[in-house]
């Protein structure tokens, strides 16, 4: 669930308000965004997701985040559930312009935004490579990017939560 208080911010602005604050907060077109906390299973996936990546994916390569900034245009700031990108981006940053996946695990309350206006702001990164959206009831496996960007292809088995 998204809590949109009337907060209005530019993005060095948010940036520096958000760094160690508790809480999780988005910036959407220069409007301050609370996220609340996600179900169990929401948690769990997320984990299960991240763990079948640090095993299939290059360490030396690539980084794999968790909730970490994604820098999607002037007055935009999202926090996807994961990000991996490039290992060589410096470790000081708040943001990344260059994810090569990206994953959000849906839940009804997020699932309209996610599909919608969070697909719509992720899909025209350049470095974009692959997009997953889990719905937290109903996932089994999933498809790892076709093998773009040095990732490797095939589809990974995520731990089902009901």
């Amino acid at each position: 669930m998204n809590v949109r208080p009337n907060v209005q911010m530019d993005k060095p602005a948010f940036l520096a308000w958000v760094e160690g604050r508790e809480g999780r907060y988005e910036l959407a077109q220069g409007r301050v965004l609370m996220m609340t906390g996600g179900f169990r299973a929401h948690g769990k996936i997320s984990a299960n997701l991240f763990r079948v990546l640090d095993s299939r994916l290059d360490p030396d390569r690539w980084t794999i985040l968790t909730d970490f900034g994604v820098d999607v245009g002037p007055r935009t700031v999202r926090y996807p559930d994961i990000v991996v990108e490039p290992f060589t981006k410096p470790p000081r940053d708040l943001t990344t312009t260059a994810p090569v996946l990206i994953a959000e695990v849906l839940s009804p309350s997020t699932e309209r935004i996610n599909l919608g206006d969070k697909a719509a702001e992720y899909l025209p990164l350049q470095s974009l490579a692959g997009l997953s959206r889990i719905r937290a009831r109903r996932t089994e496996g999933l498809d790892l990017a076709q093998g773009c960007a040095g990732i490797p292809a095939g589809t990974a088995s995520i731990k089902r939560t009901e």
